[in-house]
């Protein structure tokens, strides 16, 4: 018969001989799941990347200094020492037109998906956007003088370092604005629509158009 003292040690080691077979387990598991978060991980990023890079750069359009935007449009504007465009979908598969005539560039999709596209400009001075489309600063934008008008239902979130703004917010639009002007204009229909508590201005003059519609309709009514 064997002594207790051998079977203490048998017993020690297949307790360690179970462990390394378990530890063994857990770690294949490990590599799985490592392996599984990495191909997810990669076409993941691989998927993202080719987003960003299925665009068309349209290297006609030169001297923009306006832009008008029409429909369903996702606008990003930025300073640049040159002009370019480029369309972030199959732009000529798309019933979609941009075209640039006499500084000023047009951009005007009413498909379901929307038609994004980045423009950078040397000397881009005001924009107008209507329908739904939305509009955003890709970083700040500085000029000495910059308008922006929002009519229907559009949107823009603007940083902005200019001497001299204009905001005009018409009908259900809103604008978000950031940044800072020596002179700010802002024309509003309805006052909740425009959110300026990160835009500081030296100098401020607001018209609320809607204000002025209710004090005419009580002196109507008078």
């Amino acid at each position: 018969m064997p002594s207790y003292g051998c079977i203490s040690k048998i017993e020690e080691y297949n307790t360690f001989r179970v462990t390394i077979i378990i530890n063994k387990k857990m770690k294949t598991k490990i590599l799985s799941v490592i392996t599984m978060l990495v191909i997810v991980l990669g076409l993941t990023t691989s998927t993202f990347a080719a987003n960003i890079d299925a665009y068309t750069v349209l290297n006609d359009i030169t001297s923009i200094n306006k832009i008008e935007v029409h429909g369903n449009v996702e606008l990003y504007v930025s300073d640049a020492s040159s002009d370019q465009v480029k369309v972030y979908n199959k732009y000529y598969s798309e019933s979609a037109l941009i075209q640039n005539k006499n500084g000023v560039l047009r951009i005007t999709s009413y498909k379901n998906e929307r038609l994004v596209v980045w423009v950078s400009a040397n000397d881009l001075r005001s924009i107008s956007a209507y329908d739904n489309a939305e509009v955003k600063t890709f970083g700040t934008i500085s000029k000495i003088e910059f308008n922006v008008d929002l009519h229907d239902n559009a949107e823009a979130r603007l940083n902005i370092d200019a001497y001299s703004a204009s905001v005009t917010v018409k009908d259900n639009a809103k604008a978000d604005l950031k940044g800072s002007a020596t002179e700010l204009n802002l024309n509003r229909d309805i006052e909740s629509n425009v959110k300026s508590n990160n835009f500081t201005a030296t100098h401020y003059n607001e018209n609320k158009v809607s204000f002025a519609a209710e004090i005419n309709n009580e002196l109507i009514n008078m």
